[in-house]
């Protein structure tokens, strides 16, 4: 079935994660993360864009959720794609792609390819570990890795793959009042997705923004990553 088009910042909020439970203040610190990933404790991802059983052939990709060590906190280093790629044109996303033959490992995939979008030195990234694969509506089989960046460091866009490069916190992110999931309906059915528009550093109250002021759109596969590490965090 082909689903049509649509402007997923028009959608309605169908609802929001402002009930949830919040990730204890020490998960969201270097030693926190490292713990947790050290650990085994079950846990359940959210419902996925697609069913592995109704994909034929997915692409294997990975990305790199890059999460920077500033001095103010930890932040979450996010591109905005450029207008002109064939899959998730002008989308906020994660650094990465598909997975090449001479990619040995998922993880050596979401690392190449961070150098490669935004010159992001492989060197600086302490990869912590992988979050289970992503199913995406588009066909991809996403492998997230997830890796604290030491500063210094420096990144620079790739202009044919990437518009522009930002951070938000971590606290944001993981924060479930900013959760939000929409739904389209249409003829053929309806589709919901999470997303976590994130507003402009200067506007009153974070919490109560919405998309129609919102600087960055974060939504689809990228919101679904970011929920699940929520979920992974607060085990």
């Amino acid at each position: 079935m082909i689903r049509p088009v649509f402007e997923p910042e028009s959608l309605p909020i169908e609802s929001t994660g402002a009930n949830l439970p919040q990730v204890a203040a020490e998960r969201l610190t270097p030693a926190g993360l490292r713990a947790r990933f050290q650990q085994r404790l079950p846990w359940d991802p959210e419902p996925q864009e697609a069913r592995l059983a109704e994909m034929r052939d997915p692409r294997e990709a990975a990305v790199l959720m890059p999460i920077a060590m500033r001095s103010g906190g930890l932040t979450v280093l996010l591109t905005q794609r450029a207008d002109n790629l064939s899959n998730h044109a002008g989308q906020v996303s994660f650094p990465g792609g598909s997975r090449e033959p001479s990619d040995p490992t998922p993880i050596a995939a979401a690392l190449r390819e961070a150098q490669e979008e935004v010159n992001l030195d492989p060197a600086r990234v302490e990869v912590l570990g992988a979050l289970p694969d992503y199913l995406t509506g588009t066909g991809f089989k996403v492998t997230p890795v997830v890796g604290l960046v030491h500063e210094p460091f420096s990144v620079a866009a790739d202009s044919l793959e990437v518009a522009s490069i930002f951070e938000v916190p971590l606290s944001f992110l993981m924060n479930p009042a900013h959760h939000q999931v929409r739904v389209f309906r249409w003829e053929g059915g309806e589709r919901r997705f999470f997303a976590m528009p994130y507003p402009d550093r200067h506007a009153p109250d974070t919490a109560a923004v919405s998309s129609v002021s919102a600087s960055h759109f974060i939504w689809g596969a990228t919101a679904g990553m970011l929920r699940n590490f929520y979920r992974f965090l607060l085990a």
